[in-house]
C-alpha cells in the first residue's frame, strides 16, 4: 500500500493548483447564497476501524440529515442510501457542485493527512454498513483498502448498479489494491472520473468496470462468475 500511498501525496500535491481555488471559490459560493455551515461533518467509516468525522461540501438545506438518512427512509431497491439529484434537499449551488463532481473536494485535506486515499470507495455511515452487511456479508471487503473521493463504481454511477453489482466491484477493487495493486490501476480510474464528470466520455458498465480492474492489476479472478457465489474475504473484519 505504500506505492499507493505515494500516488495520493503526489497527486495531491501537483493538482494543488487547481483544487486550492476551486475549494476557495466553492466555500464562497455557499456561503453567500445559503450561509454557514460551508462545509458538512459526519462521522462516516473509511476503513476497518472505527468510524470518523470526515468533511464536505454542505450541498443541502441545513436540516437535511434529520429528514433523508437511513433510518427515515425505508430501504426499497438499495441499501446505499441514494439521494436522487432532483430531490428538494439540493441547494442550487449544492446541485451545481454535485454535477460538476465536486462535492468531495474537501476530503483532500482527509488524503494528505493520510486518512484517506484520492482512489476508493467511498465512505459509508455506519447504520448504511450495517444494513449491507444484514443482506450481503461480503460488503465488509470495501473496506480492506482505505475509502477515497472517487472509486471504480463512480465511474458506472451508483443509479445504474445493484447493491450486488457495487459491492462485487468494490471488492474487487480492494483485492486488487492490496495484493495485486499497480499505480495504472488508480490513475486510470482517477482519468476516467474526470473525463465521465466532463461528458468527454461515458459511463461504464459493470462487466467494464470489472475488466478494467483486472487488467490494470496483477491479480485475476477477482469474483466469482455466477452471481450465486459470495466473494470471499481476505481476512475477517469486525465492525463493533
Amino acid at each position: 500500500m505504500r506505492l499507493k500511498r505515494v500516488f495520493d501525496i503526489v497527486v495531491t500535491l501537483l493538482a494543488a493548483a487547481v483544487w486550492l481555488p476551486v475549494l476557495s471559490v466553492a466555500a464562497l459560493a455557499i456561503l453567500l447564497t445559503t450561509g454557514r455551515p460551508v462545509l458538512y461533518r459526519s462521522r462516516r467509516l473509511v476503513s476497518t476501524g472505527e468510524p470518523m468525522e470526515i468533511v464536505k461540501f454542505r450541498t443541502m438545506v441545513k436540516n437535511a440529515e434529520q429528514l433523508a438518512n437511513r433510518t427515515t427512509v425505508p430501504v426499497t431497491t438499495t441499501r446505499f442510501l441514494n439521494i436522487p439529484p432532483d430531490s428538494p434537499l439540493y441547494t442550487r449551488v449544492g446541485r451545481f457542485l454535485e454535477r460538476c463532481g465536486l462535492t468531495e473536494i474537501p476530503q483532500l485535506l482527509h488524503v494528505l493527512r493520510g486518512d484517506m486515499s484520492i482512489v476508493g470507495n467511498r465512505p459509508l455511515p455506519k447504520n448504511v454498513m450495517d444494513c449491507l452487511v444484514e443482506e450481503y456479508p461480503y460488503a465488509r471487503d470495501r473496506f480492506l483498502s482505505p475509502a477515497g473521493l472517487t472509486g471504480p463504481a463512480q465511474l458506472v454511477g451508483r443509479d445504474a448498479l445493484t447493491d450486488s453489482e457495487r459491492l462485487r466491484i468494490e471488492g474487487a477493487y480492494c483485492r486488487a489494491a492490496r495484493s495485486g495493486y499497480r499505480l495504472r490501476l488508480d490513475f486510470m480510474v482517477l482519468l476516467y472520473t474526470v473525463l465521465i464528470v466532463a461528458h468527454v466520455k461515458k459511463s461504464m458498465d459493470y462487466n467494464g468496470v470489472m475488466a478494467m480492474i483486472e487488467r490494470h492489476s496483477r491479480q485475476r479472478a477477482l469474483v466469482p462468475a455466477r452471481d450465486d457465489v459470495e466473494p470471499a474475504t481476505e481476512s475477517p473484519l469486525a465492525f463493533d
